[in-house]
């Protein structure tokens, strides 16, 4: 039986409307499943299971463990906050509350960082079960609880999970979400108990999706196939450091003292020659198939945040008093990362009831359900926000394989293994064998038999060793160390001052995060944390290296004194997005060599530096139109040519002149957004999509193209059809600002080489930047003729740049009635790829969001009650709760909720109280 109440459930209802529309739609599912599934199956899904998992929100709940009573009160989008006597009942009664709303989720969560979800889904989910079992996230985590935690750390986590089983306590699969109902019909899952190592091994899941530039060394690779040198190089230029600003402008690295200070002795460039691949600028040949194989891998493995650690960002910038309205900092943050439904995030306030030894926490912010603490948010004294910060923390290595072993510097080093087995629903259980080095790096390449095949024939340099039996790819991640990521989160959100926080930064090993800092005296900063390993001169980490030489392992970590910050800095702001931490000359270690480019964050610098020189002081509301900036930076150096080209075709020419007067925002009603970002579209395919390896492209799209297959004979003219092989999100071109500086640096260029393609049967040839922008033109004017109609006045950005929010498990997978009754939308949304409002596209694939600003936040240090903050869906994770999408509207027109942080505040928006008891 469930715990026992002395009230039944208080679910707020929502406006009348939608009260109208949710139980029409509840009608329709079950006459739906009536028909379907007979009588008895449609009445067993009645509205009664529907609702069934819905939470109890007033009255009182008693639970065993607490050692005195708690109140959660819930405003009314079903927001709790938390109020209790210790630490101990206030994280127990967060775990209660999240489980609540969102235990699925949680639930879900767990079972991908442990590789268990052939459990819950069967046998569809076993190969990406086999690489998170070979990643090992969950063995780490288990390290991590056993010899890295503080003390009060594993106190607080377990008290977090005694409240996650307080919930479950006596709970059918049905009592606890509709997602377990229908589950129930296909096999006989049941939830189990929640531990403290199931809330540490998100860490791990987060990292995955943040980690860096993998796929940039991956890609790097692959384009070896078709491409020379010097045009990979141009498929990644240089960071521009004199137009878009770094992060940290003042200070630098005292090669004296060898710490990050802010006035200093800079010690030059870092030495960034050579790629790994025994200073060659190509893969050895073969291994692009390989790493295809790995990427197939790699994007089948669900994302946790990020869209598998492509194209993600986050805008978070901070403002001191000297330039604000209240004279106090204003601090905004807003993470990019995948839509999912429910969001991410979980927004919550944790309160002690009076600040002491015994309870430390006043906090409120953005959790995740699963793990205790708030991640990003405010307590009574700071506020802190974060970005990835796109440090380079993993590297591939190939693996000379011999026997039961590999080489390593002459010699063979056996291989560590370990079995795991993989339990299956509704089939027979499967046992593999995982290998790793000695030094801890899982050969990635046993997890695809065409790996394993390919790692036999690939070819390598002359030095290398022979291959024998192959070759075989390992990887090195700071991740799978064992860290105190979980201490920083509960060090943060107690920290009082600077010195705290920086503190409670040294820490956060993985993953590496920009924290963004201001505090209610006036003090703004920033600090780059993390664990950042450092590598042997010659080394870059942007290309995969040898693992048969032990030259090319890591040398170590940079010092935590080293790693660049800001304090109070003399131009009273900082801006953090994705850009380049600190200028090379300024440091003297590779962070990374794939920053984001600074196209948003340079946008952002030059609205705050508009407002400050025009005389103006920034207001919270000025912080938030900032964050909504649709402002398109590429359509700014591109359209001026775009007017020049002379169009003869009298339809073409009608749509190029929506481009006339265009003040280049992409707002969800502009036709001239809609008609640029096409003809941008067509002209990253055709002059850089239709030249890159199959490997790149998107799946299904099958061109002509020269044979490069070096054992047959020679024939120049000899065309073989070859179609591409990756997902529509995930493929290159992407359109994103490494593409913009790509196109920046040639757009002057009026017969570079890319701009020149061959004559087809159905397309004259192009020789110059202007031909090939004409034949864009006219492609984008058929291709939205095509999807949005010959009418240019009915077109608009957002018909083509649409959200749909999808559960991500049965939403995505499950029976189409199903999918109907977990998913929602679409949306029509402005904003764009590399834009500050960053409702990311991808170019390659077409105009649909990819990712979003998954929460907005801006925190006034002035008055906290005055804060703002919004999420992408709702508190529940409850399909048809009042609180499922009830923010998304709001979100998607760019309006911020009050954030009610004070005991007084609080009640004067709280909704429902629910009193849980000894």
């Amino acid at each position: 039986m469930p715990p026992n109440t002395t009230a039944s459930s208080g679910q707020k209802p929502g406006k009348s409307g939608r009260k109208k529309g949710r139980k029409a739609r509840l009608f329709l599912i079950v006459l739906v499943l009536a028909i379907i599934g007979g009588i008895a199956f449609g009445a067993y899904w009645g509205v009664s299971t529907v609702r069934a998992s819905f939470p109890q929100t007033k009255g009182s709940i008693k639970l065993d463990g607490l050692s005195g009573p708690v109140n959660v009160k819930r405003d009314g989008n079903g927001i709790p906050q938390v109020y209790a006597s210790s630490d101990e009942d206030l994280f127990m009664a967060q775990g209660f509350v999240q489980a609540q709303d969102r235990f699925y989720e949680m639930d879900v969560r767990r079972h991908m960082t442990s590789g268990r979800l052939s459990e819950m889904f069967g046998k569809g989910q076993v190969k990406n079960d086999e690489f998170l079992r070979t990643l090992g996230w969950n063995r780490v985590a288990q390290k991590e609880y056993d010899t890295k935690l503080s003390a009060s750390t594993k106190k607080y986590l377990q008290a977090y999970a005694k409240g996650v089983n307080a919930y479950l306590k006596g709970k059918d699969g049905k009592d606890i979400s509709l997602e377990y109902a229908a589950l129930g019909f296909s096999n006989d899952y049941t939830p189990q108990q929640w531990t403290p190592v199931d809330s540490v091994a998100w860490l791990k899941a987060m990292a995955w999706d943040l980690r860096g530039n993998m796929q940039d060394e991956i890609d790097r690779s692959l384009m070896t196939s078709r491409l020379g040198p010097k045009q990979i190089a141009d498929l990644y230029p240089e960071y521009p450091y004199s137009r878009n600003k770094a992060i940290v402008q003042e200070g630098a690295y005292d090669s004296v003292t060898g710490t990050y200070a802010r006035t200093g002795t800079a010690s030059g460039a870092s030495s960034t020659a050579g790629t790994g691949l025994t200073g060659n600028t190509e893969a050895p040949a073969g291994f692009q198939s390989q790493l295809s194989g790995l990427y197939d891998v790699l994007d089948k493995v669900p994302t946790a945040v990020g869209v598998n650690g492509n194209g993600i960002g986050s805008n978070s910038w901070v403002v001191s008093g000297s330039h604000t309205i209240t004279g106090k900092p204003l601090l905004a943050n807003d993470p990019h990362l995948s839509a999912s439904l429910p969001s991410v995030w979980y927004q919550m306030g944790l309160h002690c009831t009076a600040l002491s030894a015994k309870c430390q926490y006043d906090v409120a912010g953005y959790t995740f359900a699963g793990m205790p603490g708030v991640v990003i948010g405010h307590n009574q004294d700071i506020a802190w926000g974060m970005t990835n910060s796109g440090v380079d923390v993993t590297d591939l290595y190939l693996e000379k394989i011999t026997g039961e072993g590999y080489e390593y510097d002459g010699k063979v080093r056996p291989f560590s293994t370990r079995k795991e087995t993989i339990k299956v629903a509704g089939g027979a259980s499967k046992t593999i064998v995982v290998r790793s080095t000695e030094d801890g790096m899982p050969l990635l390449s046993d997890r695809d038999d065409e790996l394993v095949k390919v790692g036999k024939k690939a070819t390598v340099d002359a030095g290398a060793p022979d291959r024998g039996d192959g070759y075989a790819i390992a990887l090195r991640w700071t991740a799978l160390d064992p860290g105190n990521s979980m201490d920083a989160v509960f060090e943060m959100d107690k920290a009082s001052d600077w010195t705290e926080f920086r503190k409670a930064s040294t820490s956060f090993d993985v993953p590496s995060q920009n924290l963004v800092y201001a505090d209610t005296e006036g003090n703004i900063g920033y600090q780059l944390p993390g664990r950042i390993p450092t590598r042997a001169e010659g080394d870059d980490g942007s290309l995969p290296s040898p693992g048969w030489e032990s030259k090319y392992r890591w040398t170590g970590y940079i010092k935590q004194s080293a790693l660049p910050y800001e304090y109070n800095p003399k131009r009273g702001y900082i801006v953090t997005a994705n850009q380049a931490v600190v200028d090379k000359d300024k440091y003297p270690y590779t962070l990374t060599t794939d920053w984001g480019y600074g196209t948003r964050s340079q946008r952002i610098n030059d609205l705050i530096e508009s407002k400050i020189n025009g005389g103006g002081k920034i207001s919270t509301d000025d912080m938030r139109q900032m964050q909504l900036d649709n402002s398109s930076e590429i359509a700014k150096l591109i359209v001026p040519k775009l007017l020049k080209i002379d169009v003869a075709d009298p339809d073409v020419r009608q749509a190029q002149k929506l481009l006339e007067g265009w003040d280049y925002t992409q707002d969800s009603d502009s036709a001239a957004a809609a008609y640029f970002n096409a003809t941008w579209r067509n002209i990253l395919k055709l002059a850089f999509g239709n030249k890159l390896p199959k490997e790149l492209r998107v799946k299904g799209q099958c061109l002509n193209v020269d044979r490069v297959d070096t054992t047959g004979p020679a024939d120049a003219d000899q065309k073989v059809r070859e179609c591409g092989e990756r997902d529509a999100d995930q493929a290159q071109p992407d359109g994103g600002d490494r593409w913009f500086e790509v196109v920046r640096k040639i757009i002057n260029d009026e017969k570079n080489d890319w701009w020149q393609l061959p004559k087809t049967r159905t397309q004259k040839a192009t020789d110059t930047r202007d031909e090939l922008f004409g034949r864009a033109l006219r492609d984008a004017r058929w291709e939205l003729t095509a999807k949005l109609g010959k009418d240019i006045d009915t077109w608009s950005w957002g018909r083509l740049h649409r959200l749909f929010l999808k559960n991500q498990t049965l939403g995505t997978e499950g029976p189409r009635f199903l999918q109907y009754m977990l998913n929602r939308g679409p949306w029509k949304l402005g904003g764009g790829e590399a834009t500050v409002n960053a409702t990311g596209w991808n170019a390659a694939g077409g105009y649909g969001v990819v990712w979003v600003p998954s929460m907005r936040m801006v925190v006034n240090l002035g008055d906290l009650d005055k804060s703002k903050w919004i999420n992408l869906s709702g508190a529940s994770g409850h399909a048809y709760s009042a609180h499922y999408t009830d923010q998304t509207d709001l979100w998607a027109k760019g309006e911020l909720l009050p954030w009610a942080f004070s005991d007084k505040a609080v009640d004067k928006r709280t909704s429902d109280t629910l009193v849980l008891e000894p």
